[in-house]
Formats: C-alpha cells, structure tokens, sequence
C-alpha cells in the first residue's frame, strides 16, 4: 500500500530527470534492444577493461621494431577510440575495435625486422590495406562473404573464438604454458602462482553472481581482483593519475606514412596478405559476437551488418594515418555482451574511456592481467554454447564447424580455422553425395582460401 500510495509522487520526477536518458535511449535502441542505460555503462567499461591491455601490450612489439613507444601508445588509444566511436555511434553495435594482436605482431616481426621495411612505409603498407579492404567492405565483397558463411562453420567460429579466449587467457597468467620438453606444445604451468589462483577463484566467483543475475557481476569481479592486487602483489603499483600526452617531436608517427613506398612490387604482397586475413579474422569475429549478443535478425544477419563491417575496416585507415597497426573488431567484445551490453552505447563508452585513457596512461597498470583473465575465460566458455546450435542431422555441416572451432585454437589462427573448414565442408558435400546443397559463393570462398594457404601468403 504504501509503494502505491507514493507512486503519484515519483511521477514528476521521472519526468524531469531523464529527458536526456530518454533521447539516449531512443538513439541507441535501447528499450528496443531490451537493454538499459545502466547495463550498457556496465558493458561498456567491462569491455574496456577487458582490452585495455592492448595499450601495453601493442607499444611493447611495435616498440621491438623501432617504433616509439610513447607514440604508439598514443596512437593504439587513438585507433580504439575512433573505432569504437565510429561502430557505437553510427553501427549502433556493442563491438570495439582496436589494433589487432595478430596483425600487430605481424606488422612488427615480418615486416619491419623480417623484411626490413622501414616504419615509414610499414605504416604506408597498413593504410593501403585499410584502403583496400574498405573497397572491399562497400561494394559488398564483405558481405558476400558473411552471406555465404555456412551456418556450421558460422557457429563453429564462434566455439572456436571461445576456446581461444580460453587459451589466451590462461596463457596469460601462466595456467597453461609452452611445453619446452618435446611432446605435445602445452603444459601446465605453476598452479600455486598468485595470478593463476587469483584467476581461476575470480572465474568461479563470477559464475556465481551471473549465476545470481548480480548488476554488473563480471565488472565488480575485475575492479575487485585489481583493488586486491594493488594491495598485496608488489608488481601492481600505483604510477600516478595524469600524464601529459606528445602528439610532435621525434618519434611521432602521425601523417609520417609512406603510401608510395607501399606499391612497391616487394611490399605489394604482404598489403594483400594483411587484407585476406582481415577480411576472415574480422569478419569472423564480428558474426560470432554479434551471434554471442543475439544480434541477428530472422535470416541469421547481423543487424547493420554492412556498418559494422565498414567501421572496422576504415578503422585499418586511420591506424595507419596516426602509426599504429591494423584495426579489427576485439573479440574481448564478447565480454561486454556477457554483461548485457546490446547497443551502441557500449562501444560509445568504450570508445570514450580510450580518449580519457590518452591522457591517464598510468592508471592502465592498475589493471593486471589475472583481473581481466577470469572475465575472459568466463565469456569463452558462453561462446562455447554454440555446441548447441549445431544440426547434427547434417553432420557434415556441423562437424565442419567442429572442425573449424577445434583448428581455431590449435593453430592460435581463426582464418586457418575458417579454411580447413570450409575446404572440409565442400569435399565432405562432394563425397557424401550431397554436392547440391553447396552454393558457389561457398566453394568459390574455399577454393580462394586453400590458394591463399598454398601460395604462402597466409599470416
């Protein structure tokens, strides 16, 4: 009685307040989506705690190549900010983008100290590719591609991103490590270690209080796990609030790339590899957290499918206009869907805190790696429910998924994944007699990768 006898009261307040909560709502799709405002802060900041490890982990192999690191981290913050605005604000998706770890790798390991590029036309190489593979996206190449992406491999992608997620995580923190005996590549690594007990409490914490539907349970998790490591881990230490960031002076990569020097015969290759892997990572990961989120509509699409594609690839554009590397959607992304996050309002935060982050560059240690990992390995577990959305009745379909998800993660390679699956799903329909249910975009897409593979230009 007493709820409805002050109901009349909270009426003008509710009017009052959220004016400007309602016109977000109404931008976003919010209530359309069946999210609120809250939970999609909550998503955005755990997403971006998630992968704010990029800030340190992409200056340190840029930095191995010669780049300057303070530089890079400028543009690494930059790169995801852009991004993510650009895929919150006009994709209306809860997907970030950052520098690509694969491709980062890449960018410094094979084509500065392998091929003995120089930066200046590295960062010309990766803004080529950025071109490229927007062409790509806009006359609906991109698309063709999601179009034609067989259920089973598509939700094989999807079990294989979460086992990933798993592996990297543990690697991460040191559950599982590189077996330096002869055997098979992986062992376990020192289980009494404070960052793999940390870890794996803070996972089966958070199955409890997802458990519970706690607001915001995994987030709570990460900001706990890092108050605890600031306290009793004497690696976590406290830098400083605010540091004035350098956007000229020597060492600074903004507008220094070298297009010309890109189109050059030798360097002409890898521009093309860097596009072919963009074009099935990326996209792959974008289906497979859109998929996680349930942002498909009755065809199985994703819902503005076509932005999502364009803002990560033009992403790759500015990367290399500011001096990073190659931009792609995070598959981290997926643990913000995990909290709720379904609008563009998540990425919008995420993209945010990225431009804050410009200017607050010590607080990113605040967040180790073991308070992030439980996050992950609890998001990779959810992608592994794909299982279920497999038809075994079509066995060769969903085994070629199973295919795809399990070379996934043994070759640490989604694009490797996707082409055996793929070569598998094709030669499976042909043997079994099945050979009509196959369409030519999709052996048209085998046929490309098996060359790709076999001509060694795979990354």
């Amino acid at each position: 009685m007493n709820d409805i006898a002050t109901e009349p009261l909270q009426v003008p307040e509710q009017q009052s307040e959220p004016e400007q909560g309602s016109k977000i709502e109404r931008f976003f799709q919010i209530k359309q989506r069946g999210s609120s405002i809250r939970r999609e802060l909550i998503a955005g900041v755990t997403t971006f705690l998630a992968m704010v490890y990029s800030v340190i982990v992409v200056p340190n192999m840029l930095g191995a190549a010669g780049f300057d690191q303070g530089a890079v981290f400028i543009a690494t913050c930059c790169i995801a900010a852009f991004g993510s605005l650009l895929m919150g604000l006009w994709a209306n998706l809860p997907m970030a983008i950052g520098c690509a770890i694969s491709l980062t790798a890449f960018t410094a390991f094979s084509m500065v100290l392998g091929q003995g590029l120089s930066i200046q036309v590295t960062l010309g190489a990766v803004f080529l590719m950025g071109i490229v593979f927007t062409a790509i996206t806009v006359t609906g190449v991109r698309q063709w591609i999601l179009t034609n992406l067989p259920a089973g491999i598509a939700h094989g992608t999807g079990i294989g991103i979460g086992l990933f997620l798993l592996l990297i995580a543990a690697n991460g923190v040191g559950l599982v490590v590189k077996n330096p005996a002869p055997g098979l590549p992986v062992e376990l690594g020192d289980f009494t270690s404070l960052p793999v007990l940390v870890s794996l409490i803070g996972l089966a914490i958070i199955l409890g209080v997802e458990r519970l539907r706690v607001p915001g349970g995994i987030l709570l998790v990460i900001v706990g796990i890092s108050i605890f490591g600031l306290i009793f881990d004497p690696n976590v230490q406290y830098q400083g609030f605010f540091a004035m960031p350098s956007f000229s002076g020597e060492g600074a990569l903004i507008g220094t790339m070298d297009v010309m020097g890109a189109f050059d015969p030798i360097v002409i290759p890898t521009v093309l590899a860097l596009v072919m892997t963009a074009i099935f990572d990326a996209t792959g990961t974008i289906r497979a957290v859109a998929g996680q989120a349930n942002l498909l509509d009755d065809k199985g699409q994703i819902i503005n499918g076509g932005k999502a594609l364009t803002a990560d690839s033009v992403s790759s554009i500015f990367a290399g206009f500011v001096g990073g590397a190659p931009a792609a959607v995070y598959i981290e992304s997926a643990a913000g869907t995990a909290a709720g996050g379904k609008t563009g309002l998540t990425a919008t935060v995420v993209g945010g805190l990225f431009l804050m982050l410009i200017f607050l560059a010590p607080l990113s240690y605040l967040v180790p790696s073991y308070a992030t990992a439980p996050a992950l390995m609890y998001v990779g577990l959810l992608m592994l429910s794909n299982v279920a959305k497999l038809d075994f009745d079509d066995s060769v379909g969903a085994l070629s998924g199973l295919l795809c998800a399990v070379f996934i993660v043994l070759t640490c390679n989604i694009v490797t994944g996707i082409m055996i699956a793929f070569s598998a799903l094709v030669i499976g329909r042909v043997a079994s007699g099945e050979w009509r249910r196959l369409n030519v975009g999709t052996v048209a897409i085998a046929i490309i990768l098996v060359l790709f593979y076999a001509g060694g230009w795979a990354i």
